[in-house]
């Protein structure tokens, strides 16, 4: 199972000064379909308004991904047991820090789901864990990443 994603990158000086690291790291992502992100560096990396406060950086876009991809495959694995979701809202939190191997980058990132279920067939708590190891187990994103990622329940 081979696929190809792509995403466009686009930046642009807009005549500003480049030496001295006085930039703007704001520029946009583009997606099939047409859809367009306004991008940044992070403001807890580079402070506005090398950044801007009202576009995604690098590290939410992980952490969305994440929880994405996570959320995709629980609710499909959920619907295959006969489950109804309802609602599925995650305040995922990613952290940054130094890895093993010295460089820094997101060390951990940690879902917090809260999922409301309907229907006559409610799932127990063991089976909410089932569901979330399978989810976490089949995900691209977390297959793909080295950080720890965890779950936490927000009930």
């Amino acid at each position: 199972m081979a696929h190809e994603y792509f995403a466009t990158v686009v930046w642009d000086r807009n005549g500003q000064t480049f030496p001295g690291n006085a930039y703007s790291r704001a520029h946009v992502w583009r997606f099939d379909g047409g859809v367009e992100v306004p991008a940044s560096a992070s403001p807890l990396v580079l402070p506005p308004p090398l950044s801007k406060l009202d576009a995604v950086d690098p590290e939410e876009a992980l952490t969305a991904a994440t929880s994405s991809c996570h959320m995709l495959f629980f609710l499909a694995m959920a619907s295959k047991k006969g489950f109804i979701v309802d609602s599925y809202e995650d305040e995922a939190v990613a952290t940054m820090g130094k890895a093993p191997n010295g460089r820094t980058g997101v060390v951990a990132i940690k879902l917090r789901p809260r999922i409301v279920f309907s229907g006559a067939k409610r799932p127990t708590d063991e089976d909410i864990l089932a569901l979330h190891h399978a989810a976490h187990e089949a995900c691209y994103i977390a297959n793909s990443l080295t950080a720890e990622i965890t779950v936490e329940d927000r009930a």
